[in-house]
């Protein structure tokens, strides 16, 4: 899956809280949407995204649909951030201000 669908996925607060509700392990469909105030065909296509961006699986298992996290995306995300933070500068290098260069020097300054 493209990590662009995943970037998408995680935008979405909903989304997010879903992730984190299976990190706690898996759950079925109808026991996530009772974690939200939201219609079930909502939390359905919450649901769906995430497992098109490949962030959680399903599975059926007797009546119900089972979903479980899947770490792999994330991980890749996490490296792929942790390489950008990173530009310009060897692994080791201090990290800088996330403030811009001229924010700095007028707080210097002051």
């Amino acid at each position: 899956m493209p990590i662009a669908n995943a970037y998408r996925a995680l935008a979405d607060p909903t989304r997010r809280e879903i992730l984190r509700l299976l990190r706690e392990g898996d759950l079925a469909a109808g026991e996530l949407a009772g974690h939200f105030e939201i219609s079930w065909p909502s939390v359905s296509r919450h649901l769906r995204v995430l497992e098109t961006a490949g962030l959680v699986s399903s599975a059926r298992r007797g009546g119900n649909i089972i979903y479980s996290l899947q770490t792999s995306v994330l991980q890749d995300i996490a490296t792929e951030v942790a390489d950008m933070a990173r530009v310009g500068r060897h692994a080791s290098a201090p990290v800088a201000s996330a403030r811009p260069l001229r924010c700095r020097r007028r707080l210097q300054q002051a």
